[in-house]
């Protein structure tokens, strides 16, 4: 599907944290980057109206509407972007597909293998249209990572042997936080595990270049009833001791697991929202023969990098400050020296799917990436389940076709 009049007109169901970093990322794009399309914000979707109506003011959308099939459904709509729990990824994503829209849906995927295979297999026949797909997998946009992922692929590390990867949150510590739509399995799919564990997961295979083909696990969910919010309908109820109303935790509150990637490289995973003082720490280590490498998300702008191809005696990990013209994305924003922060991962990351969509190439994670991931998650899911090594199912062929 070609863009209209050089616009690509977009419309965005979800406003609340992600709608937001989407918000801001297409209300800035065409201000950084010198893109083939211009980005016009049509439609904001959501289900209460004086709510969607006074985002789609604060956030800079020119239309709301309290009917996402409304907006699939409109001619005056290039793009979906679906920023929803995930529950309704599949639904909506398949909708739009089937409607001739170019799709970009956060992550994970889906909330089950069944459903991302479903979504990948109609983004691999919508692809036969010029219609385009991608899940948004927003760190692999930090400039730092991107840089991480160039050492890699350039052999300065020489052979990949360990990956580190965690994520780490606290923002459930206290048992009365309430029973908000993340810790229901039905809506999240899963918790710790699909919310930020999706994360690295994705990370360290988009910048080693090796799949997770095997796992162990172990999961917990350490707080198992939680107060239900106010409002709230819909939930099985019972009372706490206070006469208060509770609700069932479906879903972990954290994930561990060791990992084999099909390179030959070792590799431990750690995603929890239970490390008191950890407000949003992802941190990842890659050793190899000739080198290592480091990424922590608190320094954004930065890489530890050690190369032990030096002589011994000059030997140890430097700093790379990545805010240099030829580093990834940045030759579009500030001087050297002069930081970026989290919302800019959003930014790069619609620069990409624009230039993808207008010029006609598939952007990358595709909906058969996130359906790789979804794959591992549900091999750390079984595992975890059966306490025993798990392989991870291989991506149908049919995807593809």
């Amino acid at each position: 599907m070609s863009t209209h009049d050089n616009v690509l007109r977009v419309g965005m169901v979800g406003y609340a944290f992600m709608g937001a970093a989407h918000s801001q990322a297409w209300r800035t794009v065409n201000r950084v980057y010198d893109l083939p399309a211009q980005v016009r914000m049509a439609l904001v979707c959501g289900r209460d109206e004086p709510k969607v109506a006074e985002a789609a003011g604060r956030l800079g959308w020119d239309g709301h509407t309290t009917d996402w099939r409304r907006l699939v459904e409109s001619d005056e709509i290039d793009v979906v972007d679906i920023c929803t729990p995930g529950d309704s990824h599949c639904e909506i994503a398949l909708a739009a597909l089937a409607a001739g829209k170019h799709v970009l849906c956060e992550k994970p995927l889906a909330n089950t293998v069944e459903e991302a295979r479903e979504m990948a297999a109609a983004a691999a026949r919508a692809q036969a249209a010029g219609v385009r797909a991608m899940c948004g997998f927003n760190y692999r946009r930090v400039p730092a990572v991107a840089l991480m992922r160039q050492l890699v692929a350039d052999g300065r590390l020489g052979e990949i042997r360990h990956v580190r990867a965690v994520y780490l949150q606290d923002w459930i510590v206290d048992p009365q936080f309430p029973l908000v739509w993340r810790l229901q399995k039905d809506r999240a799919g899963s918790g710790a595990l699909g919310d930020i564990g999706a994360h690295i997961i994705d990370l360290t295979q988009y910048v080693t270049g090796q799949l997770i083909s095997g796992v162990s696990a172990v999961t917990e969910t350490f707080v198992k009833e939680r107060p239900l919010p106010a409002g709230s309908s819909g939930l099985a109820a019972q009372a706490d001791g206070n006469g208060r109303a509770t609700g069932r935790v479906t879903v972990d509150d954290a994930a561990v697991f060791v990992a084999r990637l099909d390179g030959g490289a070792l590799a431990t995973y750690e995603a929890t929202r239970f490390a008191t003082g950890r407000k949003n720490a992802l941190r990842v280590e890659i050793n190899g023969s000739l080198g290592s490498v480091v990424f922590d998300l608190e320094r954004l702008n930065e890489l530890e990098f050690l190369d032990a191809t030096r002589p011994a005696a000059e030997q140890g990990f430097s700093r790379i400050l990545v805010t240099e013209p030829e580093h990834p994305y940045l030759s579009a924003w500030w001087p050297p020296g002069h930081i970026i922060g989290y919302e800019h991962s959003f930014t790069h990351q619609m620069r990409d799917f624009v230039e993808a969509v207008a010029t006609g190439v598939d952007p990358a994670p595709s909906f058969a990436d996130a359906l790789q991931v979804q794959l591992v998650l549900d091999a750390v899911t079984r595992s975890a389940e059966r306490a025993a090594w798990t392989e991870v199912e291989p991506a149908l062929a049919e995807v593809a076709a």
